[in-house]
C-alpha cells in the first residue's frame, strides 16, 4: 500500500530520500579502473590543469567515488581527495585497496557541507544517471563548492544521432537495460544536464564530449562554475 503524504509533505519526502539513497547493494568486482577511464582520464587531467592551477586549489571532493579507483589516480596526480559513496561494497574495496584516502560511506542526500566543509573543486563521474533525485544531487554539488569553485560532472552522452545509431544497430536493449540493479535510470542530453545545473545556480556551463567522435560520444563532461 502506498503511503499518503502528510499535509506539508515533509515526512513523505524525507522517507523518499531515505529509501532512494540506499544504493548500498551496488556491486564492484574489484578496486580497479574500468574501461571508461581510458577516455575519461585524459579529459579530466586537461580540465583540472585548466581549473586547478593554484596550490590552494589542490583539494577535491568526489561525489560517488565508486570503488575508489579514480580517487587513487587523482591522489597520484597530487590532489588531496575527500569523497563519499553509498555502496558498501565499493567503500569496502576502496578502503582495503587505498587505505590512505579520505573516503566515506555517504550520499548526496546527506548534509555534506556540514560534515566535510566546502571545496574549490567537486567532481562526480558517471553518477547522476543512477540517481532518483538529480535536483538534490545538483544542489549538493553547488553547496559543496566554495564561491568561484568548479563542478565537473560526467554522464553517458545521449543525442539524436547516437540514439539513432544504437537503434539501427540493435543496441538499445543493452544500453537502456532494465536488468541492472542500481543501474542507469536517467538518460541525459547536453540540454537537460545544462538545465539541471543552471537551475541549481551554476554558471559558465561548458561541455566536452569524450570517447568516439562527438556525435557518437560515449560520455559528456560538464564543467560548471559557482
Amino acid at each position: 500500500m502506498n503511503k499518503e503524504p502528510s499535509n506539508d509533505g515533509k515526512d513523505y519526502l524525507g522517507e523518499c530520500f531515505a529509501s532512494q539513497r540506499d544504493s548500498s547493494g551496488y556491486k564492484f568486482a574489484s578496486a580497479d579502473l574500468d574501461r571508461s577511464y581510458n577516455y575519461l582520464l585524459p579529459a579530466l587531467e586537461k580540465i583540472l590543469s585548466r581549473h586547478c592551477k593554484p596550490v590552494a586549489c589542490r583539494k577535491i571532493f568526489e561525489v560517488g567515488f565508486g570503488n575508489g579507483s579514480l580517487a587513487n589516480v587523482l591522489a597520484s596526480w597530487g590532489y588531496e581527495i575527500t569523497g563519499i559513496d553509498p555502496s558498501v561494497e565499493g567503500v569496502s574495496h576502496a578502503m582495503r585497496s587505498y587505505p590512505n584516502l579520505d573516503l566515506h560511506v555517504g550520499s548526496v542526500y546527506d548534509n555534506l557541507p556540514a560534515q566535510y566543509g566546502r571545496f574549490p573543486i567537486v567532481i562526480s563521474i558517471e553518477v547522476v544517471e543512477h540517481l532518483y533525485f538529480p535536483r538534490k544531487f545538483a544542489s549538493a554539488l553547488y553547496e559543496l563548492l566554495e564561491e568561484g569553485g568548479t563542478a565537473i560532472v560526467s554522464t553517458p552522452y545521449h543525442g539524436y544521432w547516437k540514439n539513432l545509431a544504437m537503434s539501427v544497430t540493435g543496441k538499445l536493449d543493452g544500453h537502456f537495460t532494465a536488468l541492472w540493479d542500481h543501474g542507469h535510470i536517467k538518460f541525459w542530453s547536453m540540454k537537460t544536464l545544462r538545465y539541471l545545473l543552471d537551475e541549481a545556480g551554476f554558471r559558465k556551463i561548458e561541455f566536452l564530449r569524450v570517447g568516439r567522435i562527438p556525435v557518437l560520444a560515449k560520455s559528456m563532461i560538464a564543467i560548471a562554475c559557482k
